[in-house]
């Protein structure tokens, strides 16, 4: 049994952990441009220096000499002959099971997009907003982010709520909060409902109170240098932090894997590729059918590579009793100083308030996380 996985984020280590339970004679191999994992939620906390870029970064070395997988240094270009085999710049890897989990990538067609910063693209732009922050002595931070509009799941609104109560915070403890004026803006008139439908009124009742200014409900037309361009007007802004709706990875527009209309892989609610035998997908990279609410974030991925693991393998050893993924939303929504628990499921929505224990538990859960993998 010859199973190939693409990817060392969220989703992939996961299938690899799965995937290695289920089928423990199996050869798996892993292809990926770099043999370490970046822990994205933590970004939020590189601008306030609670946390430094290498303190992100886990290399995996010994993990998959752990879990005995055979790493592949390599780029994906395509995948073709049904899924079969995998193309990267350096040769083809052939294969009986194939899971995809290689993430997406943001959409940068707003007109002047260049002067926006994308927070969650990585630790790079962590840092300079961090040394942007440093370097000034009062101004304007716009905060803001937007969607696919043919795929109401691919964004990632989450860590921009917590880029901008964290940087609220951050100033405020440098005693200079004073000195600057932060503005939110949405294309939304309710921007994180998704999360549940208490929620928008309880973030926007939030940032009022720390007189944070609102700018919703207008469509975006795109960015200056030191300009926020909506439907309905514009403001000046010093600093600008903007994260675009998500769309597939950049090898899957010349794909013959089927695609949604926002460029994502087509799968069931197995996490299996549509019309594609033993091909499964997991995390950013896939589109998947449920509710509207279900939004991209690595809980999601999580639950999706545990049913493709467990599917794949079923699979490939003749069974037909498939499991589907359970849609839940979870997370802590972070401000520096607390933590905002928000849990959805297809029963309903939870919210407990701001409380200083919750911001706790998540550094608590990265190095836990982390722990596994280093």
């Amino acid at each position: 049994m010859n199973i190939t996985i693409l990817g060392t984020g969220f989703a992939a280590l996961t299938a690899i952990k799965q995937t290695r339970k289920h089928a423990p004679k199996a050869t798996i191999t892993v292809i990926s441009p770099k043999e370490e994992m970046l822990y994205y939620p933590s970004l939020i906390w590189i601008p306030s220096g609670l946390r430094k870029g290498d303190d992100l970064r886990v290399n995996l070395h010994n993990f998959f000499n752990r879990q005995n997988v055979q790493f592949v240094e390599g780029s994906v270009q395509n995948v073709i002959h049904s899924g079969r085999t995998v193309v990267t710049e350096d040769g083809e890897y052939h294969n009986d099971g194939l899971i995809i989990a290689t993430g997406g990538r943001f959409i940068k067609k707003l007109p002047g997009i260049e002067y926006a910063i994308t927070p969650c693209e990585g630790i790079p732009a962590a840092e300079k907003i961090r040394d942007r922050i440093d370097g000034m002595s009062g101004g304007t931070i716009a905060i803001g982010f937007g969607g696919n509009p043919n795929e109401p799941s691919a964004m990632r609104g989450g860590p921009m709520f917590e880029f901008l109560f964290g940087i609220d915070n951050l100033l405020r403890k440098q005693g200079r909060r004073d000195k600057f004026k932060i503005v939110f803006f949405n294309p939304a008139p309710e921007p994180g409902k998704r999360l549940g439908s208490k929620v928008p009124a309880n973030l926007t009742k939030i940032m009022t109170k720390q007189g944070i200014e609102l700018h919703l409900g207008h469509k975006m037309i795109g960015f200056e240098e030191k300009l926020v361009k909506t439907e309905g007007g514009e403001f000046s802004a010093d600093l600008i932090l903007f994260m675009p709706g998500m769309t597939g990875p950049l090898w899957l527009a010349d794909s013959e894997l089927p695609k949604s209309a926002g460029g994502m892989i087509s799968a069931d609610m197995n996490a299996k590729v549509e019309g594609y035998d033993n091909v499964y997908v997991a995390g950013d990279a896939g589109s998947f059918p449920g509710p509207d609410w279900q939004a991209k974030q690595a809980h999601a991925a999580d639950l999706q590579a545990v049913a493709a693991s467990k599917n794949l393998v079923k699979s490939l050893n003749g069974q037909s009793d498939f499991e589907p993924f359970k849609h839940e939303l979870f997370c802590i929504v972070d401000t520096l100083k607390h933590g905002i628990l928000i849990r959805r499921t297809e029963k309903g929505a939870t919210l407990l308030p701001p409380c200083r224990v919750l911001h706790y538990a998540k550094r608590a859960f990265e190095w836990l996380y982390l722990r596994q993998y280093r």
